[in-house]
């Protein structure tokens, strides 16, 4: 029994006598390995992230518009959605190619956020073309992407005065040997925070995914 309760006592001074042993310069290397992986990740958690589109240093407001909702067929006003993220796109339902690509990148981002973030973002499409684009004709038209998006429709001056601000431009071109006619436009996405200011604008063709990705990061500040 004493030859028992003697071996624990020689390992454990034994160990403690291997590590006093080791070289005091190892020690060193060793916390500061440590030390620079900490500082790796602190860096990594700091650095800003890659957004998919051009920030905007806006120092007021958007200036707010009223229009017709598409929902309602009521007055609705850009103020009215304050509290949201509003991605704000200006186009036309008789858009042969444009607009449905944009609009289908932005049902991706709205099946790639959850749900609960959806509460707080509102996608809003500006019709360019309100001599066709009646309040029910958005209406279906944004329904068969996701019928959360809202239509705005009005008075032709006031959609460009609600546009300009925002850098869109559009003009109507008959289309030869038709009674029909195209419209050209600027086709950025525009992103206006909770308090009303444009944040970014993104290219036509973002995808959907860098599209939820981008508002998660505001969402999160």
């Amino acid at each position: 029994m004493a030859s028992t309760h003697l071996k624990p006592e020689k390992t454990t001074e034994a160990a403690d006598s291997s590590a006093r042993s080791l070289p005091r310069w190892l020690l060193y290397i060793g916390g500061g390995v440590v030390l620079l992986a900490l500082l790796a990740f602190l860096l990594l958690r700091m650095r800003p992230p890659e957004l998919h589109g051009m920030v905007l240093q806006s120092p007021q407001r958007a200036t707010d518009f009223t229009l017709v909702s598409s929902s309602t067929g009521e007055p609705v006003s850009l103020s009215d959605l304050r509290g949201k993220y509003v991605m704000l796109y200006f186009g036309y339902t008789f858009c042969p190619d444009v607009c449905p690509t944009t609009l289908a990148d932005l049902r991706m981002m709205a099946q790639d956020l959850s749900d609960k973030e959806m509460e707080d973002v509102q996608v809003v499409m500006v019709t360019v073309d309100p001599e066709r684009d009646t309040p029910e004709r958005l209406g279906e038209y944004l329904g068969f992407f996701d019928p959360r998006f809202l239509g705005m429709t009005g008075p032709l001056d006031e959609i460009i005065a609600a546009s300009t601000q925002f850098g869109v431009y559009f003009e109507y071109n008959k289309v030869e040997g038709a009674s029909e006619y195209l419209v050209d436009h600027t086709s950025t996405i525009t992103l206006i925070d909770p308090d009303g200011y444009a944040r970014m604008i993104f290219p036509y063709g973002t995808p959907g995914a860098d599209l939820a990705e981008d508002l998660r990061y505001w969402m999160k500040r």
